[in-house]
């Protein structure tokens, strides 16, 4: 079986975001912090909240991700706080009591729109790496390839998830190794 030829305009767009350099987010985001998390497992944001849950072979953590600082550590093994196939784990510190949607090695996402329109994309470019594209609000690369802005990608760690938190006003790049938070200024 031979795959069909990949079409011209197709060609142009991968050869595009190839080239697009890795960057600074346009205004109004900005870097926030990036924190070295070894063995990074899944990532969830509380309900209409920018806090976040990260859960780590370490155990769990929570990132305010407007200001980046790491508000709560639990040092215990996170196991049993989560649940691999419901994609959903429990809160604590600040969220204790509240069960959260998380994202990471076993699926799940987070929204990768914001209501104000900016988009948020993964792309397995070249694959198996991911290219991490931010779109400027109601815009496409696909339309108009200046309106994305390579912001990240997984390097030598694994994407585990990337997208925003529920009030559109910070998105995370989780990988394997590491937690990168952008927010609005």
């Amino acid at each position: 079986m031979t795959l069909p030829p990949i079409p011209a305009h197709v060609r142009k767009l991968i050869a595009h975001l190839q080239a697009l350099p890795i960057t600074a987010p346009p205004p109004p985001w900005t870097l926030v912090t990036c924190v070295a998390v070894g063995g990074l497992l899944a990532v969830g944001y509380a309900e209409q909240s920018d806090l976040l849950l990260v859960i780590s072979s370490q155990g769990r953590g929570i990132f305010d991700c407007l200001s980046g600082t790491r508000i709560a550590r639990d040092q215990t093994d996170a196991a049993p706080f989560y649940d691999e196939i419901t994609l959903r784990a429990q809160g604590f510190g600040p969220l204790e009591g509240q069960v959260l949607p998380i994202a990471g090695l076993c699926g799940g996402g987070l929204p990768n729109a914001t209501r104000d329109g900016w988009h948020l994309q993964a792309i397995p470019l070249p694959w198996p790496h991911h290219r991490i594209v931010l779109e400027a609000p109601f815009r496409s690369m696909y339309h108009d390839p200046a309106s994305a802005t390579c912001v990240g990608d997984d390097g030598a760690c694994e994407l585990r998830a990337a997208g925003f938190s529920p009030t559109g006003q910070s998105f995370v790049i989780a990988t394997s190794c590491d937690l990168m938070i952008i927010a609005r200024r």
